[in-house]
């Protein structure tokens, strides 16, 4: 019979509690403020990094997990595992998975890279529902034939209140021309087949706010939604509020509101915040 470990990286939005219950492991991403370096979630929390973020002279570096990180994590996998499963976050945000990927090819046990092509509370629903089926004595193909319609039913809208982190880590580079000639510039993007798109841009957060109130008819139309994850970086006015509406629409439907990854406030800025959901 299969033994399948789930192992994530750090950007993942998961509880102490998921990760427990779900005996999932996780790779740490290495970030660097104003010259002192911190490993995710094991020296620096995230709202303590989001402080740290919020007050420095530049803007924090993120790095992918080493090769000899990875194997760390692996290495404490107790060999009665059959297979190991690594879920990655989207190449659009990190350079991670070709870490990962390299670490498949070098070691003896059965790895297999998988890509979430999500990150955050998006990418949790995929790793949970690994973990699950794993606890179920699942095989392999069995969890990745799962996991392939989680992804094809999972939306991730970002909303981002300040360009310049995401112009300046270059992960919107090919719109930069146009966006830094704009003034008060706010974005919502959606992450989905492995990219970063802009799905609105305007001025002022009224922008968000429009686009999100079509997101929620999107959500109050929408059958059987599983679960639904609102990650935020340091402000929680307008989190606040999506919490009440949901409440209103989809009552029933587990939500998580937490603060995000370190390697996403990096790269979306003070004030951003997703909301993310999906659908069976």
């Amino acid at each position: 019979m299969s033994k399948v470990k789930i192992i994530a990286d750090s950007s993942v939005q998961l509880t102490p509690e998921e990760i427990e219950k779900y005996n999932i492991s996780i790779v740490p991403l290495t970030i660097s403020i104003d010259e002192k370096t911190y490993v995710d979630g094991v020296n620096i929390t995230r709202e303590k990094f989001v402080e740290e973020m919020d007050s420095s002279k530049d803007l924090p570096k993120t790095s992918q997990p080493s090769i000899g990180t990875f194997m760390e994590v692996i290495d404490k996998v107790p060999e009665d595992y059959t297979d190991i499963l690594l879920l990655m976050m989207t190449p659009a945000i990190s350079g991670t998975i070709n870490a990962a990927r390299q670490v498949a090819d070098m070691t003896d046990r059965n790895v297999e890279v998988i890509d979430t092509e999500f990150t955050d509370r998006a990418q949790g629903f995929q790793v949970i529902k690994a973990a699950q089926l794993a606890q179920e004595g699942k095989s392999v193909a069995e969890i990745k034939t799962a996991l392939d319609e989680v992804r094809d039913h999972t939306y991730l809208y970002m909303g981002v209140t300040s360009i310049e982190n995401i112009l300046r880590g270059g992960r919107l580079s090919r719109f930069a021309g146009t966006l830094s000639t704009l003034l008060n510039i706010n974005l919502v993007l959606i992450v989905k087949d492995n990219s970063l798109n802009i799905a609105k841009r305007g001025r002022g957060r009224k922008t968000i706010e429009k686009y999100m109130d079509n997101v929620l008819e999107e959500i109050k139309g929408l059958k059987n939604i599983k679960a639904i994850g609102i990650s935020y970086v340091d402000k929680m006015d307008y989190v606040n509020e999506l919490k009440e509406k949901l409440a209103e629409i989809v009552p029933n439907v587990p939500l998580l509101i937490r603060v995000t990854s370190p390697v996403i406030a990096t790269h979306a800025g003070s004030g951003a915040f997703a909301i993310e959901f999906y659908t069976e």
